[in-house]
This record gives C-alpha cells, sequence and structure tokens, in this order.
C-alpha cells in the first residue's frame, strides 16, 4: 500500500510539473493574454515590416485588442501586406495610424494603432491607409556612420 501511494504523489507531481510548464509557455508566447472573441478584419500595408510575425500583438494605448493574423507579399505593390484580426469590442476611425513598434530596445515587434478623428468606423475587410514601416536598427546606425564621415571630411 505503501509503494501504490508514493507512485500517486510522484504522478500527482509530474501532472503539475506539465501544467506549469504550459502555463509558462504560453505566458513567454504572449497567447494567454488575448482570448479569442469576435473579430473584424483589417488590413495595412507597410514598405518594411522588420521583424513582425503573425500572431503579433495589435495595441492601442498600450491595451491588446487583436492579433496580426497573416503576412504576405502585395506583387503589385512590392509591399507587405499584414492582415489583422481586431476584437469587436474594439471600433477604430478610418483615418486610425498603423505603426510597428518594438517593445523595449530589442523586443518583440507588434502593430501600434493611434486613432484618429474621423467619425466613420473602419469595417470588416478595410484597409488602415496611413501606416509607418519599421525602424531598422541597422539602416539607423548605417546613416549615423555615413553622416559621421561626411561632415569629418576636409572642407575644399
Amino acid at each position: 500500500m505503501e509503494r501504490t501511494t508514493l507512485d500517486l504523489w510522484v504522478g500527482m507531481f509530474v501532472v503539475a510539473g506539465v501544467a506549469a510548464l504550459v502555463v509558462l509557455a504560453l505566458k513567454v508566447g504572449n497567447l494567454s493574454t488575448y482570448n479569442v472573441s469576435e473579430t473584424y478584419q483589417l488590413e495595412a500595408y507597410f514598405s518594411n515590416i522588420g521583424g513582425l510575425k503573425p500572431q503579433a500583438s495589435i495595441r492601442s494605448a498600450g491595451v491588446l485588442v487583436g492579433r496580426v493574423t497573416k503576412i504576405t507579399l502585395d506583387t503589385e505593390r512590392y509591399e507587405a501586406k499584414v492582415v489583422m484580426s481586431i476584437d469587436k469590442r474594439y471600433q477604430f476611425p478610418k483615418d486610425t495610424f498603423a505603426n510597428i513598434l518594438t517593445s523595449g530596445l530589442l523586443g518583440e515587434q507588434y502593430i501600434g494603432l493611434m486613432p484618429g478623428g474621423d467619425e466613420k468606423m473602419l469595417a470588416n475587410g478595410e484597409e488602415l491607409k496611413k501606416t509607418q514601416s519599421a525602424v531598422v536598427l541597422e539602416d539607423l546606425i548605417g546613416k549615423f556612420i555615413y553622416n559621421k564621415a561626411e561632415s569629418s571630411e576636409p572642407a575644399n
């Protein structure tokens, strides 16, 4: 009887450990903070998405309002087409800005929505016209070095 009790406790400990790992994986993957409710789709085009990935968060004023569902290359415009799934509880004006932002200095990238002042709201399948692409750190460093080299050249 004592061996069975010991096996039962070991089994419960293993199950609790696996459950803790699943919860930790959901927290790290940022998947547990967004409940799936009714959504509507929006599209946006960016010239450079940087490291944005599907399932990246979409935030407005720091609040999670949706997720990126699909990223493709539009071969007519040669821009990245980002399809977003927005919770129906949150409606945004037609002149909303979509910016690709980075959480922290080198953190994950997400889309930040800044609502405009238009009275008409975006509907399912509509496109966000005002976008700002990701800031690529390598481009910034290259511009800085180029400007420094240009300013240090001797005058003729």
